[in-house]
């Protein structure tokens, strides 16, 4: 699966580590690039779902939303293109680290 970060500020953590708009703990920083990893190296869905500590699920109320868990407070919010019928394949849109219980 082909993954991509839509969000400026999320790509500039991703790069440094740091972003002002995103002033998180290490912990969830640290597990943000370890769902990015999870992400790249996925060739289809079922490897993402497989990781049940992932909590990977739709999003409500829209198509093709998803989220991740980074920890209880925190999620990634990514949308997912999807490029078989199947819906097993897709391209992946990072698009937010989101509080959850905001």
């Amino acid at each position: 699966m082909e993954v991509f970060i839509k969000n400026k500020e999320l790509r500039k953590l991703y790069k440094t580590g740091k972003s002002k708009k995103y002033p998180l703990p290490k912990n969830i920083v640290d597990e943000f690039f370890y769902c990015m990893q999870v992400l790249s190296d996925a060739e289809t869905i079922y490897d993402i779902w497989n990781d049940k500590s992932l909590n990977f699920e739709k999003m409500k109320g829209s198509e093709n939303s998803y989220s991740m868990r980074l920890n209880v407070k925190y999620r990634l919010e990514m949308d997912i293109d999807w490029i078989n019928q199947e819906c097993t394949i897709g391209i992946v849109e990072v698009t937010e680290i989101s509080n959850h219980y905001k």
